[in-house]
């Protein structure tokens, strides 16, 4: 029975450790997705990999646009891979390669909206697919200055939510302490 009880805390642990793998990186710290922020600088120190998210929190009068390469060099507006305005948007970074970000509102990409991030592949349970064409090369993640992209777009489908995943841990816990509850009766009960 007592080994029962350290098999159950330990599944615990493990299921309360396994969703903070993935980070949630709120762009732009406290000042969040606005005009007159440094990006590039953000960025750089940071290695994103596949699974973790980006939380943009902004005011009324911009959008989060997932855009090409091209369109990121230039800030043409209006190619929008993906785009949304709710004023706290999260993408999952669903697959690896170069993601490029910037607010649709014209002029805005030219006053410093904009972000460009390099993932890395990291650890996943998918299968990997070869319908992506910009991997890195390296075992370390790249960030790119918003000047200068260096990968050509990926098609690539970001999860856009309204809602923060910090909650999805919150979920992953809570399921974590109820299955460990239904082994513990299980073992008393049998």
């Amino acid at each position: 029975m007592a080994g029962a009880g350290v098999v159950c805390v330990a599944f615990l642990v493990l299921c309360a450790v396994m969703p903070s793998l993935a980070t949630d990186y709120t762009v732009g710290d406290s000042s969040g997705w606005a005009l007159g922020a440094d990006y590039g600088t953000w960025t750089s120190g940071k290695t994103f990999v596949v699974g973790d998210t980006l939380v943009f929190n902004y005011g009324g009068g911009h959008t989060v646009d997932e855009v090409s390469a091209s369109d990121y060099s230039t800030c043409t507006v209006g190619n929008a891979i993906t785009s949304d305005s709710s004023g706290a948007t999260t993408v999952s970074l669903k697959k690896a390669g170069t993601h490029y970000f910037i607010c649709g509102v014209i002029g805005h990409c030219g006053g410093g909206m904009k972000l460009a991030v390099t993932v890395e592949a990291g650890q996943t349970t998918a299968p990997p697919t070869s319908s992506s064409s910009a991997t890195p090369s390296s075992g370390t993640a790249t960030t790119t200055s918003p000047a200068t992209p260096t990968a050509t777009a990926t098609t690539t489908t970001p999860t856009y939510t309204n809602a923060h995943s910090s909650a999805g841990n919150a979920v992953s816990l809570s399921v974590a302490v109820v299955i460990t509850w239904l082994a513990v009766f299980g073992l008393v009960l049998s």
